[in-house]
């Protein structure tokens, strides 16, 4: 049953909601397992002691994560690249995918650890959510001693004047990894935003849930399908590939001199349909803002920028009421973070 393999994701997007499980063998011993449509578990005869989920099209429009894991995932099926850790493939919004939109009905990137089931509305993304939910829980709960990663692939809706950039979690007081940093420079990635309370989405529920190494890495800028010019994710290909087929493997030490830490400033949240940014609509993630310049109004209330300087991170007016229309950020000294 290989050959039901061979374009996953296009077998997934032909069953945008459900695909019946199955099983095969791949080369090399390795067992696939088909768990929903979008969701594949790779395990080795003899993995070694990473636990990797890779998800990528929560937003189903942001397709050079898909293509870059539908890349991965032909080579290790075909068996040109050997797989040696466990790894779980996760396509998240195949209906998305196929409208070539963001989401159908809301954001999905906002429903897990259980936001899915609040509030009155039953919608197919909740749906989702909460089986991709039970399929990391399912994943990470078969090995207790592993080391459990997760790194959830995304691109961003508008430019950014650092074009790709990680957002770490919020780690509830626990240290920040020296060594997952360090992956992120070797991955390309010399700009972290750290998460500064709980929050719904796909990475925080796993770093929170199992204790995971767990990143939102933003990958550049959405573009249709076919006009993303993957070269500029060739290092996080490699460092991927590195992980699941080299159970040595480590990347190089962390340069800390290169490494730009961003903490949350402030939060704005869109109150009412009279909210309005106080810029440009196409304005770029991390544009700068100094002090005393107003930022976005709602009504009677208004946001305006309190440190010396502050840079805005993922500006949207058109979320709905009662959620993040944009982040404000400041730099931090890396020597002032605890690291492990």
């Amino acid at each position: 049953m290989t050959h039901k393999l061979a374009d996953f994701l296009a077998l997934s997007r032909q069953h945008p909601w459900y695909l019946a499980p199955f099983e095969c063998e791949l080369p090399h011993g390795t067992r696939a397992e088909v768990w929903d449509t979008g969701v594949l578990c790779l395990e080795p005869a003899s993995p070694g002691e990473r636990d990797l989920v890779i998800s990528c099209g929560v937003h189903g429009n942001e397709t050079a994560p898909i293509e870059l894991c539908e890349a991965l995932l032909k080579r290790l099926i075909a068996g040109s690249l050997l797989c040696r850790q466990r790894v779980l493939f996760i396509f998240g919004n195949l209906a998305g995918m196929n409208a070539g939109r963001r989401e159908l009905d809301e954001n999905m990137n906002r429903l897990f650890s259980g936001a899915h089931a609040k509030g009155e509305r039953i919608t197919q993304e909740r749906k989702r959510a909460a089986l991709l939910e039970s399929y990391v829980t399912r994943f990470f709960s078969a090995r207790r001693d592993s080391e459990r990663l997760h790194y959830d692939l995304h691109t961003a809706i508008r430019p950014s004047q650092r074009e790709k950039f990680a957002v770490y979690p919020f780690l509830h007081g626990a240290a920040y990894s020296a060594s997952q940093l360090a992956l992120l420079q070797a991955s390309g990635i010399n700009t972290v935003l750290l998460a500064h309370a709980p929050t719904s989405t796909f990475s925080y529920f796993s770093a929170r849930r199992f204790n995971a190494h767990a990143f939102t890495l933003e990958l550049g800028k959405v573009m249709p399908f076919g006009e993303n010019d993957l070269t500029r994710l060739t290092e996080l290909a490699g460092c991927l590939e590195a992980l699941i087929s080299d159970p040595a493997w480590q990347p190089p030490a962390l340069q800390p001199a290169q490494l730009e830490v961003f903490g949350i400033s402030q939060e704005i949240i869109k109150q009412s349909e009279h909210f309005r940014l106080a810029f440009a609509s196409n304005v770029s993630n991390f544009t700068s803002f100094t002090q005393g310049d107003l930022l976005a109004t709602d009504e009677q209330q208004h946001w305006h920028v309190k440190a010396s300087q502050e840079a805005v991170v993922f500006p949207n007016a058109d979320v709905a009421p009662g959620h993040r229309a944009a982040l404000m950020v400041v730099p931090l000294p890396l020597a002032d973070l605890p690291l492990g």
